[in-house]
């Protein structure tokens, strides 16, 4: 299958199954949408750990994606391969990041992600123009998640008061 286009068969290389987000990455159409989708049962395994044990996972996933997105943009030929969503994944866990528990919290919190993700904002932009490699392709969506968490956190804070 060509770079542009990658098929099942390329989740039978490990880099690129988790690289893919365990396939989600494959859908034809808003492939970060999808693997932002795959990213919430993630998050509802992780979420029940202490704030200590979550951000441990949050770090993990995050640097593990450095070399994870970096080997499956080599192997599809392509740097940032719109199929490429572990960054999506990881950058979900950033927005998530002591969000208030509930249904409503998670769908804004996928909201407020995908935005920053399509939008990409400054220095977002900037950043995913100007940095290279698995490093350029996970801290992007790290800072659209930061992002993110910043408005689920004004959101939370406007609504107890």
């Amino acid at each position: 299958m060509s770079a542009n286009r990658p098929g099942v068969q390329q989740l039978k290389n490990p880099w690129n199954f988790l690289a893919l987000g365990f396939g989600s990455g494959l859908a034809p159409v808003a492939p970060g949408t999808f693997g932002t989708l795959a990213a919430i049962p993630i998050y509802l395994l992780v979420a029940m750990l202490p704030l200590q044990w979550y951000l441990l996972v949050l770090l993990l996933v995050s640097l593990a994606g450095i070399t994870i997105c970096s080997k499956a943009a080599s192997n599809l030929g392509v740097h940032d391969h719109p199929a490429i969503v572990w960054d999506e994944i990881a950058g979900f866990l950033v927005t998530m990041i002591l969000a208030p528990s509930g249904w409503l919290w998670l769908l804004a919190g996928f909201v407020f992600f995908r935005l920053f993700d399509i939008l990409k904002p400054w220095p977002i932009r900037t950043i995913d123009k100007r940095v290279s490699g698995g490093t350029g392709i996970m801290l992007d969506d790290i800072i659209a998640g930061l992002f993110a968490c910043l408005c689920i956190q004004l959101l939370a804070f406007y609504l107890r008061g």
